[in-house]
């Protein structure tokens, strides 16, 4: 069966179209569009006019390339911008009704289910293992058990979010990225692991700059001096030096460094000398959920659906 899935994230909208055969995915199309959805989010608690503009004009082109390619049913999942927004129930309806996809809001749990079923969809998962989604809004720890979830836990030091209480300045000031850092360790829980995978932007971006801008870093590994180092030169550099660093795209420059303070953070807390890059996720996860929608039916339109945009 080919499907869709949408990622409508906190700093990123995302399609994947895949074929999905007995729990099995295969990839036909990815795309990535830096669309800010969360802009301001964490301080006014709404979805602006601007950033939603910026997604809708992303769906557009998503949803005729989903139908092109043959998707017969396409998942749209939302995750820490439209949770924490009051208008954000409203936009789902809205993208519902205006692109004929089928929504999900995931709360944090759900977010780490499906990240992990799509990071476990193409490889093994041992016992102590940290899967580490880095997002705009949040940041998802998980440790696998047997067939699921073991543990997880959401926390909001997303790269977005981060940026926008602490790195106010360019380039971030010293006493800044102390504050940053400081704030994503009280986030940390205790926790026993011996390895980590990483998953989503600030990871692959970490890994793209760490060797140089190869085209894929699925299944390679950066190390935590590595990560350490990159975070040191990016937080010096303003921003637009660092729109020019191989490896970064532009659109993302603005929130890496609060990003990687994250990472770096994190690999320090659980003594994780390296992680492996993933470019299997919560977009791969939501496919395999895609599968196992219903078939499509014409119905009302749903509850606020005209009230948001």
């Amino acid at each position: 069966m080919r499907v869709g899935a949408v990622d409508l994230g906190t700093n990123t909208t995302r399609l994947l179209v895949a074929d999905v055969d007995d729990g099995r995915l295969d990839v036909v199309v990815r795309r990535e569009e830096i669309t800010r959805l969360g802009e301001s989010v964490d301080r006014r608690r709404i979805l602006l006019p601007i950033a939603i503009a910026r997604v809708r004009n992303v769906l557009v082109d998503y949803r005729r390339e989903a139908e092109s390619l043959g998707a017969e049913r396409v998942l749209a999942v939302a995750t820490s911008a439209v949770r924490d927004a009051d208008n954000g129930e409203a936009f789902l309806g809205e993208v519902e009704w205006s692109y004929g996809f089928t929504t999900r809001l995931l709360d944090g749990g759900e977010e780490a289910e499906l990240m992990l079923r799509g990071v476990a969809n193409d490889r093994r998962l041992d016992t102590g293992t940290l899967v580490i989604d880095i997002g705009g809004g949040s940041t998802e720890l998980v440790t696998p058990g047997s067939d699921r979830i073991s543990w997880a836990v959401s926390t909001e030091a997303g790269s977005v979010r981060l940026t926008e209480r602490f790195l106010l300045s360019d380039p971030p000031a010293p006493e800044e990225l102390d504050a940053c850092a400081a704030h994503v360790r009280s986030l940390l829980p205790d926790l026993a692991v011996s390895q980590a995978v990483g998953v989503a932007g600030t990871v692959t971006t970490a890994a793209a700059i760490a060797l140089r801008g190869p085209q894929t870093v699925h299944g390679r590994q950066i190390t935590r001096d590595s990560v350490a180092a990159i975070t040191e030169q990016l937080a010096s550099m303003p921003l637009i030096e660092r729109e020019r660093v191989r490896g970064l795209a532009p659109a993302r420059a603005p929130v890496i460094v609060a990003g990687l303070i994250a990472l770096r953070e994190i690999l320090d807390r659980y003594g994780l000398h390296a992680i492996d890059v993933s470019e299997r996720d919560l977009l791969d996860g939501a496919a395999l959920a895609a599968a196992e929608l219903p078939e499509p039916e014409e119905g009302a339109v749903p509850p606020m659906a005209f009230t948001c945009c």
